[in-house]
């Protein structure tokens, strides 16, 4: 009997002390500014991380050496309420132009100059036999958890 790996998404949710437009530009347009620099997948270290804000835009990281390291692009980009990326690292942490995975955040406003933000990374199954590993990282503290702190703390700055 063959079995099919299917890791359940990896869904976290934060709230954030500012209105959804902030949150989403900050989100989008900041993204180098919260984003860890220790999270990288090129063989250079990062000096930026890089998410074109608009649908087509690329995602990237730009080495120190100046190299660019494709991550994925943005699918929907809708603001202030929701953001689509195509994640395309495997679970060799390398880039796969033939690998999809989607990184879904949605920004909704609860008053009071606070939003809700919700990611959720879907799709790990196809990654294969790797996908339950992939799925454990990302999921443990120095996976999306710890990247939206990061995030929140520049937000609620």
């Amino acid at each position: 009997m063959n079995l099919t790996i299917q890791p359940a998404p990896v869904r976290k949710q934060i709230v954030v002390r500012a209105a959804p437009e902030k949150a989403f530009r900050i989100f989008t347009e900041r993204f180098d500014s919260w984003w860890p620099k220790a999270l990288h997948i090129g063989q250079a270290d990062a000096a930026r991380s890089v998410l074109e804000p608009r649908a087509g835009g690329r995602w990237y990281e730009v080495g120190v050496d100046g190299t660019e390291c494709d991550w994925g692009e943005v699918l929907a980009f809708e603001p202030p309420g929701r953001l689509l990326l195509a994640w395309r690292i495997n679970g060799r942490w390398t880039y796969d132009p033939k690998l999809t995975t989607e990184v879904e955040v949605t920004f909704t406003d609860l008053g009071d100059g606070r939003t809700q933000v919700d990611l959720e990374h879907r799709g790990l199954e196809r990654m294969g036999e790797g996908a339950d590993d992939v799925r454990a990282q990302i999921d443990s503290p120095r996976g999306w958890g710890g990247i939206l702190a990061g995030f929140q703390a520049v937000a609620e700055s």
